[in-house]
């Protein structure tokens, strides 16, 4: 049995809706019907976007989707996956501002601000640099290594090699706490100033280690009694 034309009108809906009113308007499951385009026979393209969010707890999960997960809903084939994939991604990137060259460091409000919504959400530690020139732009931004953080598995070499071959003037480093807490642990510390001796050596600046929380962050650099202590 074909889809009937009140269901056609149904899923033009969203789109009427988006040019009426505007995108903000709509919820995130017209938006997603409409990045689905159409269904199929068995399923309407907001039946479909309805299942996709059920997927996930909340919206801002929509970002660890995978092709498998994706491929699960009826209706939902390879292309359309693919599709949803691209979109989830380029909103990543945009709310990232990769707009590098423009981006100054000045504090680390800069660095939480610049990382906290890449990193807040994620389950894994990730320790990312930023590389800058000598107005303190971003020059370049690498992930280092992603993992539990100890000096044994974040070498100082990986980091420095980047620094050389995009000519950085300094950088600042930042790892995230999937626990939320941005509480520095003696690892934390112990990698800070391993870090912070190896970059001296080469003479480039590390103005920083930033431990970003869940809507918190740390500065390693301003906790002077706890970088001084012996460890």
């Amino acid at each position: 049995m074909g889809i009937k034309i009140k269901d056609l009108q149904h899923e033009d809906k969203p789109r009427e809706r988006l040019k009426s009113y505007g995108a903000d308007k709509l919820t995130n499951r017209e938006l997603l019907a409409i990045i689905i385009n159409s269904g199929s026979k068995a399923c309407s393209s907001l039946a479909c976007a309805n299942q996709v969010l059920n997927l996930v707890e909340n919206t801002r999960e929509l970002r660890y989707l995978t092709m498998s997960e994706l491929l699960t809903v009826k209706g939902i084939g390879e292309s359309k996956a693919i599709t949803i994939l691209a979109v989830i991604e380029l909103a990543k990137r945009m709310h990232s501002n990769t707009v590098l060259d423009r981006i100054e460091i000045n504090e680390p409000k800069d660095v939480a601000n610049y990382l906290m919504e890449k990193l807040r959400y994620l389950k894994q530690e990730h320790f990312v640099a930023l590389f800058l020139n000598s107005k303190n732009q971003i020059i370049h931004e690498q992930s280092i290594f992603i993992g539990s953080l100890n000096m044994a598995v974040v070498h100082p070499r990986d980091l420095l090699r980047e620094a050389v071959k995009h000519s950085a003037a300094s950088i600042v480093i930042a790892h995230n706490h999937p626990s939320g807490d941005p509480t520095p642990s003696i690892e934390d510390i112990k990698t800070t100033k391993r870090m912070l001796y190896c970059c001296d050596l080469m003479g480039i600046d590390l103005l920083d280690h930033i431990i970003i929380g869940d809507g918190q962050f740390t500065s390693l650099f301003e906790c002077e009694d706890m970088m001084s202590d012996e460890i």
